[in-house]
């Protein structure tokens, strides 16, 4: 059985998008994963098909609303009631790789792509969803954010990528950002590959891809570097 993704959105013309090439447009072509878009639209009860309204309190733009997003969860939940509720909100928590990896190892995921303002917040209280936020930025919807997500997951799926330990040896995957990477020709612009690479001594190479690591961490990311301390 494939691994199924769920996608409710106003604008289903989006996916799959730049997922229908490269890696995970081969896997959606060999079956390794599948798409269904759902358009919220078609849960509106009323002739004008609206799906937001005037936020309470007053301000600027407009608030998705939660009957019509509820009736759109309840109804990829009938179709596949075990795969996680993602929203795609600045609101959420950070995707993180490790969150993808469980996604990853599911049987899919439904996403749900916020707009406008944002969502009413009563849909998390009377629904299981998981909020989820790719950065600290804003972007004009969740479905930029949702194709993240998926292009994330969609990889690290068995079958997808060439060799089974391709996705190990990561960023983020263990805890730090990974070490820099080299290839041929040996010297270029005057600027030599580190000689510890092309000595073959396997043991001085992974010693040297750890003390990068760590390094490039430490200046990049501090923020990791703490987390990997306490790890």
């Amino acid at each position: 059985m494939s691994w199924n993704a769920n996608v409710l959105t106003l604008y289903p013309e989006m996916f799959p998008g730049p997922l229908a090439h490269s890696l995970a447009g081969r896997a959606l072509d060999d079956g390794i994963w599948s798409l269904d878009t759902v358009q919220i639209r078609d849960f509106a009860t009323d002739k004008h098909r609206s799906v937001d309204d005037t936020p309470a309190g007053g301000g600027a733009g407009m608030v998705m609303r939660a009957d019509v997003l509820a009736a759109a969860i309840d109804h990829v939940l009938e179709r596949q009631p075990q795969a996680p509720v993602i929203a795609m909100t600045p609101r959420g928590l950070p995707l993180t790789q490790l969150l993808v990896r469980a996604l990853a190892a599911g049987p899919g995921v439904s996403i749900l792509c916020g707009r406008f303002e944002g969502i009413d917040e009563r849909l998390f209280e009377a629904r299981t969803i998981i909020p989820v936020s790719i950065g600290d930025y804003v972007l004009s919807g969740g479905e930029t954010g949702a194709l993240v997500l998926l292009d994330a997951c969609i990889r690290l799926l068995p079958g997808v990528m060439g060799a089974a330990t391709s996705g190990v040896e990561e960023s983020f995957e263990a805890g730090l950002l990974e070490y820099p990477h080299y290839t041929r020709p040996t010297e270029w612009e005057g600027r030599t590959i580190p000689e510890v690479l092309r000595s073959g001594d396997h043991a001085k190479i992974a010693a040297w891809r750890k003390a990068r690591a760590e390094e490039d961490t430490r200046s990049r990311r501090p923020d990791l570097i703490e987390r990997h301390r306490d790890v």
